[in-house]
């Protein structure tokens, strides 16, 4: 009888203290209910048996309540979510200062702004107010983008930075992560619970997939591994440190792809341990695609704007002069080697010459003659030269400023200087010169660009053939740079792009650096490879832009170089290889000559008049307005633009592709925040699916608190009536 009733005892004693435990529990939930992350903890029974005989109750681990699957999905979700999060601030950004193409401040506004400036001068080429607005909207419009440029750039810095935070944030979670799975997979060995740990645990892995894409998975003894969704450890038995340099400043040139920017690395600092290629999803994927894609985009068609603005002014400002004709000038086109480089005149037909004319104050010939006349005499340079050419490039300043000397600009000087650019002075306030181009070498013959072979390196091939005289030297340009001619790059290619067998050379001042052999069928990267390999103080690079590449070549001492090929070779020319228009948006202004005095504008051209003189005579006229409507037309023609960050060749007006660029973001962004709308949403749903599983109902805990206090209440009356019926057998006994 006494057996029986003790073990009744202990089988009521066990039910009290279980319930008890439960009652622990359910306390702890309803304290946490508002506690973030927090779990609902259960409090798992299990029958205790003795000797195959049921003795009451024992409680089990304490489990959480979670949807493991559940949480992986959102997990997935958050990390897509905040990758288009990341890029939406941006995105915000670039369209609140680059405006639409309505507003006044708007690229495409002000490129309108100065065709409607050219128009107007075109009606009064003579008028100051005229002269001048052409100047203050070439100006507006260079320093918009220099304004767009220096905005790109700094974004590409802050998001960079941002970069470099959240690299050391995933560092702490990492070791966050390892001191829980320590103190997890020590409490568990010993049996204590470890909920709450999993509970700090799961916050971490919550806050990892916002910043970066992860997988993971848990061990055997509670521990968990971390690894990016490509499969790179982050966090094993011990955390793996990331790193990432930010850069210090930001520059259209700078770029990942060429090294420039360094990368994220986990564990040393090598080439196989850089995983920013591999990252997938996170605030890291948004903010690497918006510093090595997007932004670096942009710049690329803002340069492509830039430099189809500088070109399409340049070619017709050059055609023309500025009443009476200019007494001193200095070209824009850099000479390495200018006493090696040749240039040829029309070497396809041989016939076009260029008139070379001194004109008085009002604009009337003092004297005459034609390249092609003077190049080919004994009077003037060190020789009479070959008819046509090729002639260098210093023979060419020496023989203009030999007949110069000769005919009225007595102490005029025309040389390539130290810069490498041909500068004209005539040292003669009562003369002006003027250039035109013309169809053969008899005076007064019809005016249009004359045909200039250039050898950039004096192989005796002609590299590059440019359209106009003073064009070619850039001795009458209305948008200058002033950049060197140090970086070379070829137009958007598919990254498939194979080569043709070539022998490319680059050349600077010092002569040439090298030749390297380029193979035929290979691509880019083994292209830039070789040239990398060949240690010749030229660096090659892979750029990303759009969906293709572009090929590029820079100078390591930032020095003017040309890049050539071996006659019959093609490869430049499939590759459009050409100095780069990258970072020109930063460095685009009007001719300070212009600006001081818009009167330098070339409205009009040299005109010729047969019935003045004997033979007839050149001109200048202050009322010509021939070149000012031909801006005009060009800018409101037509014209067409390479591929450049995605927005494909298209042949449209200037304002026009202004207005493309700000229509093609504004598109990418308002996709980005539908996506982002979207992910939000579901992100939500996921989360509230989550938190309906894991998190606290009150109700529920309310009622659970009733049936463990019965069942506690319960426990303890049965041990109040054993008690009794103890006294009571004590009683018996006695």
């Amino acid at each position: 009888m006494a057996g029986s009733l003790i073990l009744a005892l202990e089988t009521a004693r066990s039910g009290l203290l279980v319930n008890q435990g439960n009652l622990n529990t359910v306390a702890n939930n309803i304290a946490n209910v508002n506690t973030p992350g927090y779990s609902r903890k259960i409090a798992s029974q299990e029958t205790r048996v003795v000797v195959g005989e049921g003795a009451g109750v024992q409680l089990a681990d304490i489990v959480r309540n979670v949807d493991a699957g559940l949480l992986r999905s959102l997990r997935l979700e958050k990390s897509t979510f905040n990758s288009l999060e990341a890029k939406d601030s941006f995105y915000l950004r670039i369209q609140e200062l680059f405006g639409t193409p309505a507003d006044n401040t708007s690229i495409a506004h002000i490129a309108n702004q100065l065709t409607s400036a050219f128009e107007l001068l075109a009606v009064s080429p003579e008028k100051t107010l005229e002269q001048g607005e052409v100047v203050r909207w070439g100006e507006e419009f260079a320093n918009r983008l220099k304004d767009m440029s220096s905005t790109i750039s700094e974004l590409r810095r802050q998001a960079d930075v941002l970069i470099a935070d959240h690299v050391t944030e995933i560092n702490e979670i990492g070791s966050s992560l390892d001191s829980l799975n320590s103190q997890i997979v020590r409490n568990s060995a010993i049996g204590l619970d470890v909920t709450d740990l999993q509970d700090q645990r799961d916050l971490d892995l919550d806050r990892l997939s916002e910043l970066v894409d992860i997988q993971y998975f848990y061990r055997g003894n509670g521990d968990v591994a971390v690894l990016t969704s490509d499969g790179r450890t982050l966090m094993d038995s011990t955390p793996v440190t990331l790193t990432h340099n930010p850069a210090s400043s930001m520059s259209a040139t700078l770029t990942y792809a060429a090294g420039g920017i360094g990368g994220i690395y986990s564990g040393a600092k090598v080439a196989a341990n850089d995983i920013t290629g591999d990252i997938k999803g996170g605030k890291l994927k948004g903010l690497i695609e918006m510093r090595d894609e997007f932004l670096p985009n942009l710049q690329s068609q803002i340069d492509n704007l830039a430099s189809e603005m500088r070109e399409l002014v340049n070619r017709d400002h050059n055609r023309g002069i500025a009443f009476p004709g200019e007494q001193s000038t200095t070209g824009t086109r850099l000479f390495v080697r200018p006493t090696v480089q040749t240039m040829t005149l029309d070497s396809a037909n041989g016939a076009d010459d260029v008139a070379i004319v001194l004109l008085d104050g009002n604009g009337d010939q003092q004297a005459a003659t034609t390249l092609e006349t003077i190049m080919t005499s004994a009077s003037f340079g060190s020789a009479a030269q070959a008819a046509n050419g090729p002639w260098t490039i210093s023979e060419v300043a020496a023989t203009i400023e030999d007949w110069l000397l000769v005919n009225g600009a007595s102490t005029a000087t025309v040389a390539v200087g130290s810069d490498g650019k041909l500068a004209i002075d005539l040292n003669n306030t009562s003369l002006n010169l003027g250039f035109r181009d013309e169809t053969a070498t008899a005076q007064g013959s019809a005016h249009a660009d004359a045909a200039i072979g250039f050898d950039a390196n004096g192989d005796g091939t002609i590299d590059e053939t440019v359209n106009g005289f003073s064009y070619f030297f850039g001795l009458n340009d209305f948008f200058v740079d002033g950049l060197a001619d140090a970086i070379y790059e070829s137009d958007v290619v598919a990254t498939t792009f194979t080569a043709t067998a070539a022998t490319v050379t680059f050349t600077d001042s010092t002569g040439s650096l090298g030749s390297v052999a380029i193979s035929a069928g290979d691509t880019l990267d083994q292209m830039a490879t070789a040239i990398n390999n060949a240690n010749i103080g030229v660096s090659a690079s892979v750029i990303p832009d759009g969906t293709g590449s572009r090929l590029r070549f820079t100078h390591g001492g930032g020095n003017s170089m040309t890049v050539t090929q071996a006659a019959g070779n093609t490869l430049l020319t499939d590759l459009s290889m050409d100095v780069a228009d990258v970072r020109i948006s930063t460095s685009l202004s009007v001719r300070s000559e212009i600006v001081t005095s818009p009167s330098k504008i070339a409205s009009g051209a040299l005109q010729w008049d047969s019935t003045r003189g004997t033979a007839g005579e050149y001109l200048s006229s202050i009322s010509d307005n021939t070149i000012a409507e031909a801006i005009a037309e060009s800018l409101t023609n037509d014209n067409t633009f390479s591929t450049a960050g995605g927005l494909t060749g298209i042949s449209v007006s200037l304002s026009e592709y202004s207005s493309a660029i700000l229509s093609r973001n504004s598109s990418i962004a308002s996709v980005n925040k539908r996506n982002l709308e979207f992910h939000e949403v579901f992100s939500q749903s996921l989360q509230n699916k989550s938190d309906n599983v894991r998190g606290v109902n009150l109700d529920e805990e309310l009622s659970d608190l009733i049936n463990y206090e019965q069942a506690y209440t319960a426990a303890a009356r049965i041990i109040s009536v054993i008690q009794n019926l103890f006294d009571t057998l004590n009683q018996i006994l006695r």
